[in-house]
């Protein structure tokens, strides 16, 4: 499953989810929680191989005293 297909799934059961009263019905919950996992996956993917964007450096500049 491509991830953009899984992000829309997600979002799909969790339209469901609110319209049902806030709880999954039959399989809804295995395949919810089965596409979070994937999810899960990629996005731990990116955080270990360094792909994800930690903004930018803080650079401070010391004062010398004396002189």
């Amino acid at each position: 499953m491509k991830p953009a297909e899984v992000l829309k799934r997600l979002r799909e059961l969790r339209d469901e989810w609110r319209k049902q009263g806030f709880s999954f019905y039959g399989p809804q919950k295995e395949e919810y929680e089965r596409l979070r996992k994937l999810r899960q996956e990629r996005v731990q993917y990116f955080i270990d191989n360094g792909l994800v964007f930690k903004g930018t450096k803080k650079t401070v500049e010391k004062k010398v005293e004396g002189s």
